[in-house]
C-alpha cells in the first residue's frame, strides 16, 4: 500500500493492482459572530465527556485487511488536538459548502440532500448546496476508464486541487465535492470511498458502492463517509480507540462495522472548534435519524441526550 501524504486522509479499498443551480441553504447551525473559545471555558466538559464515554464500544481487534492492520497511525489527544491549530469555522469562515460533481438520478439527489443536512447538524455550522459542476471542468488525466460505464472513474486529488479548491467560496470552512462516480486516488489503489485534505479545507466522496439509492443502508452509508471527510476538513484524525465515524476503513464490509456517531473524545473536539451546545444538537441529530431510518444512530443519540440533561 502506498504511503499517504500528511496532510490526506482516506476512507476507500488499497488497490490490487439534476439538482436546482441556484445556491440552496440546506440547514444552518448557529452564526458564528466571534471566533471559538480558547481552551479556557472548557474546564466542565471532562466530567461530561467521562459520562458519555461510558456509551462508547473499545475498537475491536483489526482483522486482516482492515485499516489498522495496513496502517500505522498516532493517537492525537484533545489538549494536542487544541494546540495544533486545526481548521474550525470564524469570523471569515462561516459555511459548510456541498458541490456536486456530474450527474444524479433523483434518488441519488435526495441522498445528497439528506446528507448535507446532517452535516449542518453534526457540525453546528450553515450548510450550503452549490450548484452542480459537469464532468468538463475536469482535466483528462482526472478520469480514467470508459465514460458511462462502471469502470469510469474520477482521481480524488485531482479533484480537490484543480477544481475544488481554486472554486472554494471565500467564506467556507470548508468544501465537499460529491459524484455518483467512483473515485480513485492514484497508482497502486482501486478505488477510494473518499478522501479530504486536513490543511485545504477541500474533500471528496462518492456514491457509486453505496448500493440502491433511495434505501437506508445506502444513506447510512452515504452519511458515514461524509461526515467522516468532513471531520478530516475540520483537523480531526481517525479515532484509534473506540467505535466511531472517524475510525479508518479498508473496505465496505469494514466501514459497514463501524457506527454513524462520534465517540466522546472526538465530540469533545467537536463541542470546542464548533462552539457546541450538545443538547440541542443530540435532539436535533436523533429527529433526523427517526426520519431517514437510521434507528442505531437514533438511539445512540437518544442515549447521549439523556446523559447531558442529566448532567449536573
Amino acid at each position: 500500500m502506498n504511503a499517504l501524504a500528511p496532510d490526506l486522509l482516506r476512507a476507500g479499498v488499497v488497490g490490487l493492482a439534476g439538482c436546482t443551480a441556484a445556491l440552496v441553504l440546506l440547514s444552518a447551525g448557529c452564526e458564528r459572530t466571534q471566533p471559538p473559545a480558547s481552551l479556557a471555558g472548557d474546564e466542565d466538559r471532562p466530567e461530561l465527556i467521562r459520562r458519555l464515554a461510558a456509551l462508547d464500544r473499545p475498537m475491536r481487534k483489526p482483522q486482516r485487511g482492515d485499516w489498522l492492520a495496513t496502517n500505522e497511525e498516532e493517537y492525537e489527544s484533545f489538549e494536542a488536538y487544541c494546540a495544533g491549530k486545526p481548521n474550525r469555522p470564524n469570523r471569515r469562515r462561516t459555511t459548510l459548502y456541498i458541490q456536486p460533481l456530474g450527474e444524479f438520478t433523483a434518488e441519488q439527489m435526495e441522498m445528497v440532500e439528506r446528507t448535507a443536512e446532517l452535516l449542518g447538524l453534526a457540525y453546528a455550522v450553515p450548510t450550503r448546496l452549490l450548484p452542480p459542476l459537469g464532468l468538463d471542468v475536469l482535466p483528462p488525466q482526472a478520469q480514467r476508464g470508459r465514460p458511462g460505464t462502471a469502470e469510469h472513474q474520477l482521481h480524488s486529488g485531482r479533484l480537490m486541487k484543480k477544481v475544488l479548491k481554486p472554486r472554494r467560496p471565500d467564506d467556507a470552512v470548508a468544501v465537499l465535492g460529491l459524484t455518483a462516480i467512483d473515485l480513485w486516488p492514484g497508482e497502486g489503489w482501486n478505488f477510494v470511498f473518499g478522501e479530504a485534505s486536513l490543511q485545504e479545507r477541500v474533500g471528496v466522496w462518492s456514491l457509486a458502492r453505496y448500493g440502491r439509492a433511495g434505501t437506508p443502508l445506502a444513506l447510512e452509508r452515504t452519511l458515514k463517509v461524509a461526515v467522516h471527510e468532513t471531520g478530516h476538513m475540520f483537523s480531526l484524525p481517525h479515532c484509534l480507540r473506540h467505535e466511531c465515524v472517524m475510525n479508518g476503513s479498508n473496505s465496505l464490509a469494514e466501514s459497514d462495522r463501524q457506527p454513524l456517531h462520534f465517540c466522546a473524545e472526538c465530540e469533545r473536539k467537536l463541542w470546542w472548534a464548533c462552539r457546541i451546545d450538545p443538547a440541542p444538537r443530540y435532539r436535533a441529530l436523533r429527529a433526523f435519524a427517526e426520519r431517514h431510518g437510521q434507528t442505531a444512530a437514533a438511539a445512540h443519540w437518544q442515549q447521549a441526550l439523556a446523559v447531558v440533561e442529566l448532567a449536573p
